[in-house]
């Protein structure tokens, strides 16, 4: 069994006898917060990720409380998934690790469970294209309540705790835990006042949209230290580049835990990690990636010292700018929609696509984009010939939204307070506006003193998800259309609805791409004010469900 140093900022759950002896038929370990799934039917792994997003509770204690009692576990007693599992390795290690064909590092996954990681963490651990993730969702989760052991859910840095502001960064963090838990009853009220609610809405339904909008409302509030549980889904290759990027960070968290994803990876597939703390090989890689990287952040700081845009106070609306796209990129669509169905070369149809009629090019594209009944009807790779790239700043909350859609390219710079910060029109009326703006002071003050003593990497667990971080996305068309579409929907947050309805006017006004804007045609563009529960008809929708009234 694996034992985390009593140091360490994490909390270990407690297990009865009972319990231990059949959580460790199942994980790989009973007491850190970082553990692999195993034994399991694929299809259950899903289900607990999947549940586990809307809970607070841990995986393990998620899978005692709600899963075991309808699994046969009967059969399970001998096994011991917490002993590191013997395997013989030899022909991996001739093809993978002598020969280094990491193709076969692509045949096998691994569930990981990662907890009591900061929000600051999740960011890097989501990087990675070739991964699934499950993050635990501030819609659906209160952090209004204390742990057993009194603390709030917020990574303590051992650095932090060991300087001397270690009794203040706790003082802050706790005071802006505790301004969001006050407000969160006041907002709930307030929503519960100004939104009616219809005749054949159930109570659960109602109680449960009036929640997530104050939970939405107030996230505002949390800061980036605020942990989060992930489900994670990866083959051996993604784990072992994922791991590389980690140990190649600047943030001591992160080197940290990739520490502790490897010791769990080795037990399920260690041929696959060997090569991570191999000198000439893993360590090679993360050196080389973390010597760039800082060569890089000393360039910059001298090219363009004190060339800071900073802006403290609150900000009326994010801000979209489209700085990079093709004029010619509909031709190119259209082209490449016809080009499967005729025995063309590029270079003809091209020529041929110039002289089309514009008739001619809209029937090519209403014929692509077909039927659509709604926004799962996706079209084909031809919209992927034309590229997009924005550079955005709204809220930390917004980005790390729109940050998880996988095959976007997107660079975010530090976070920090500088950008100013989000507060809803709700948190003024329901008369919370000075609490929130003196939690907003109070991140940004932390936020320096951390900064000077420990560098951005760690001020930034003090910015708050309100703050503001520009970023870049780059993205072809096809992603446009299924991340617009997704993230316009009724139920989404209000900040990155705007960014991605800016997006769109953007794609059809300065580009001038309007046939292709048009094809996205389920991005919506209306304005749901405060007094509107988004969440609401996704609730009555579950709710008709549960009561078999839909299929």
């Amino acid at each position: 069994m694996t034992t985390y140093s009593t140091d360490m900022p994490y909390v270990p759950e407690a297990w009865s006898r009972d319990e231990a002896e059949v959580l460790k038929r199942y994980f790989t370990n009973l007491d850190g917060p970082v553990f692999a799934l195993v034994n399991l039917p694929e299809v259950v792994k899903g289900a607990l990720f999947a549940r586990y997003s809307r809970s607070a509770k841990s995986l393990r204690r998620l899978f005692l409380d709600e899963f075991v009692g309808d699994l046969d576990v009967s059969g399970d007693h001998s096994v011991d998934a917490t002993v590191g599992l013997a395997r013989a390795e030899q022909l991996y290690e001739k093809v993978f690790f002598e020969y280094g064909d990491d193709s076969v590092a692509q045949l096998g996954g691994v569930h990981l469970a990662c907890e009591q990681a900061s929000n600051l963490l999740t960011k890097v651990l989501e990087r990675g294209r070739l991964m699934s993730y499950m993050e635990k969702s501030t819609r659906y989760v209160a952090y209004d309540t204390r742990l057993p052991s009194g603390r709030y859910r917020y990574y303590r840095s051992p650095e932090v705790l060991a300087s001397p502001l270690g009794a203040r960064y706790v003082g802050d963090m706790d005071r802006m835990f505790d301004a969001y838990a006050a407000s969160l009853p006041v907002l709930y009220d307030w929503f519960a006042r100004n939104v009616a609610r219809l005749p054949d809405d159930s109570d659960f339904a109602y109680r449960q949209a009036l929640k997530a909008k104050a939970f939405d409302t107030l996230r505002g509030l949390l800061p980036a230290a605020a942990t989060s549980n992930l489900g994670m889904y990866g083959s051996g290759q993604a784990y072992e580049g994922l791991l590389l990027r980690m140990r190649a960070h600047p943030l001591p968290e992160a080197r940290a835990y990739a520490d502790m994803m490897l010791t769990e990876l080795r037990k399920v597939i260690p041929s696959w990690v060997r090569r991570v703390e191999v000198a000439d090989r893993g360590s090679a890689w993360s050196s080389y990636m973390e010597k760039n990287s800082s060569a890089m952040k000393d360039l910059a700081s001298a090219l363009f010292a004190g060339a800071v845009e900073t802006s403290g106070a609150p900000a009326a609306a994010p801000r979209v700018d489209l700085v990079d796209w093709d004029p010619r990129a509909e031709d190119k669509v259209i082209a490449g929609m016809l080009y499967p169905y005729t025995h063309l070369s590029e270079s003809e149809l091209a020529h041929r696509v110039a002289g089309m009629s514009m008739d001619q090019r809209s029937e090519v594209m209403e014929r692509y984009a077909g039927e659509r009944v709604n926004r799962r009807h996706r079209p084909g790779r031809a919209l992927e010939l034309a590229s997009y790239r924005f550079d955005v700043v709204s809220d930390y909350g917004a980005f790390r939204d729109l940050q998880r859609h996988r095959l976007l390219t997107v660079e975010w710079q530090g976070l920090t307070p500088h950008h100013g910060y989000t507060m809803p029109t709700a948190v003024e009326d329901a008369g919370q506006g000075a609490v929130y703006a003196e939690a907003m002071e109070r991140s940004a003050s932390l936020f320096e003193a951390l900064q000077e003593r420990f560098g951005p990497s760690v001020g930034g667990y003090a910015v708050t998800l309100a703050h503001r971080v520009r970023y870049s996305i780059h993205m072809n068309a096809r992603e446009a259309m299924h991340m617009l579409e997704l993230r316009t929907t009724s139920q989404g947050h209000p900040e990155y609805r705007q960014v991605c309805q800016q997006m769109h006017r953007l794609i059809a006004e300065r580009a001038g791409h309007r046939a292709i804007a048009d094809m996205m045609g389920f991005v919506d563009h209306e304005g749901y004010d405060d007094r509107s529960l988004g969440r609401l008809d996704a609730e009555r929708r579950a709710d008709m469900r549960r009561r078999g009234q839909v299929g």
